[in-house]
C-alpha cells in the first residue's frame, strides 16, 4: 500500500491511497458493508454512488459465516462482489458493544457470541489471522475501546494494553508482507489529551503504515472529540493515512477534514435512511414528516443521484409511512450518495485552495433548511 499527499489547505489534506484493489481519494467516507453487505443497497450502487473503499466487520463475520469459510470462497472480495478496496476492523469494539459476557486480559479478549452463545477467544494474532484469511486491504489492529466517560486510570489501562496489542499485530503481519495490504495502528487514550497524545508517539515509533483514531463518537460531545483530534492528528506522520473511526454526520465529516482527517466510515447513511431520514445540501429531511404527503417535489432536483432528483417527496413519504423495504432502499441510496457527493466536493475544494470557503457555503445550506412546500 502506498499513500500519496497531494495538496494541502490549511490542516485539510488531498491525497491517494494506492491499495491492491484500487485507488482511494482522500479525504474518503467509507460506507460500511458490517456483514459483507449494505443493507438495502447494491454494491454496484455504492460504486456508482462514487465511493471507492468499503468497511466490513471482522467481528460479524468471523462468528457468521466464519474466515475460514469466506477464505475457502476465494476471499472477502469475491464472495461480496465488490471489486474495489475493503478495510475490515479488528472486531474489538464490537466486542465490548455487543457481548455482555466477556473477558479482556493480556491474551486477548473472550466473549460470549451474541449468535449462539459459544465461547470465542480473539487475540491480537488472531484477529490478524482472520483479516489476511479474509483478503482486505487495509487491516487494523485489535484494541480495546472504553465508552465515554471513564475513569483515567480505566483509559490508561485499557491505552496501554491496545499499545502492547498494537506490538503484536505487527509482528502477526509482518510474517506475511507480499501481498501489498496494510495494517492501521489505533490511537486510544479517551478524551484524556496527554493518553492521546502518549498513544500516538509509541505507535508512531512503530511505524505502520497508517493510523486511526479510535475510542471516540462513543457518547462524548463533538467539542471533545474535535479536541482529541487536535492533540493527536499533528503527530502523525504527514505521508500516512490519518483515519477517524466511526464518524460520522455530514457536519462532522466538514469539521474532522478540516483538522487533517484522510477517511471516516459510519453507519449512519443506511441506518438513518431505514428510518425515513434524508441528507440534502439543504440538510436532512425527516420524509415521515405528514408535509411531504401531497410534495411533488424531488428531495433535490440538481443531486447527481437518480432518486434524489426524480422520485416525489409524495412517493418517499409513502413507502416510509407504509414501511415499504422500497422506502429504506431509497433512502440508504440517497444518503450513500449524498456523503461522496460531499467528500468530492471537499476533495475539489482542498485541490483549488478554497477549502474554507466551500465549508462555510456548505453549513450556510444546511443553516437554510429544508425548502418549504410549494
Amino acid at each position: 500500500m502506498k499513500f500519496r499527499l497531494i495538496a494541502t489547505d490549511g490542516e485539510a489534506r488531498l491525497g491517494e491511497l494506492e491499495t491492491p484493489h484500487g485507488t482511494v481519494r482522500t479525504p474518503a467516507f467509507m460506507p460500511v458493508g458490517t456483514q459483507a453487505a449494505m443493507k438495502g443497497v447494491h454494491w454496484h450502487e455504492v460504486r456508482e454512488a462514487g465511493a471507492d473503499i468499503v468497511l466490513s466487520n471482522t467481528y460479524h463475520l468471523m462468528l457468521r459465516p466464519g474466515a475460514e469459510r469466506i477464505a475457502k470462497l476465494g476471499g472477502l472480495h469475491a464472495f461480496m462482489g465488490w471489486p474495489g478496496p475493503i478495510l475490515t476492523d479488528s472486531g474489538g469494539f464490537q466486542v465490548m458493544s455487543l457481548s455482555e459476557l466477556r473477558k479482556v486480559d493480556e491474551a486477548g479478549v473472550t466473549f460470549r457470541s451474541h449468535i449462539d452463545g459459544a465461547m470465542v477467544a480473539l487475540s491480537p494474532e488472531r484477529a490478524v489471522e482472520i483479516q489476511r484469511l479474509l483478503g482486505s486491504d487495509i487491516a487494523m489492529q485489535l484494541d480495546e475501546c472504553v465508552a465515554l466517560p471513564a475513569p483515567r486510570t480505566e483509559l490508561e489501562r485499557a491505552m496501554t494494553l491496545s499499545l502492547r496489542w498494537a506490538e503484536r499485530c505487527k509482528r502477526a503481519f509482518e510474517q506475511d508482507l507480499s501481498s501489498g495490504r496494510a495494517l492501521f495502528a489505533i490511537v486510544q487514550g479517551g478524551d484524556d489529551p496527554a493518553l492521546r497524545r502518549e498513544s500516538a508517539r509509541a505507535l508512531v515509533e512503530m511505524d505502520f503504515q497508517g493510523y486511526a483514531i479510535g475510542g471516540l463518537a462513543v457518547g462524548e460531545p463533538q467539542e471533545t472529540m474535535l479536541s482529541m483530534i487536535e492533540q493527536t492528528a499533528p503527530l502523525l506522520p504527514a505521508d500516512r493515512p490519518r483515519y477517524l473511526m466511526g464518524v460520522g454526520t455530514p457536519d462532522d465529516l466538514l469539521k474532522v477534514a478540516v483538522r487533517g482527517i484522510d477517511m471516516c466510515d459510519c453507519v449512519l447513511p443506511t441506518r438513518n435512511g431505514r428510518h425515513g431520514l434524508a441528507y440534502t445540501r439543504r440538510g436532512p429531511v425527516n420524509l415521515k414528516n405528514a408535509r411531504h404527503a401531497e410534495d411533488p417535489r424531488p428531495l433535490d432536483a440538481d443531486s447527481p443521484c437518480r432518486i434524489a432528483r426524480a422520485v416525489s417527496r409524495a412517493y418517499l413519504h409513502h413507502l416510509i409511512r407504509a414501511n415499504e423495504m422500497l422506502g429504506a432502499m431509497y433512502l440508504s441510496l440517497v444518503n450513500i450518495a449524498y456523503f461522496q457527493e460531499l467528500m468530492a466536493g471537499v476533495r475539489a475544494a482542498i485541490a483549488e485552495q478554497r477549502f474554507a470557503d466551500f465549508f462555510a457555503a456548505t453549513q450556510a445550506g444546511w443553516a437554510a433548511g429544508d425548502l418549504p412546500p410549494a
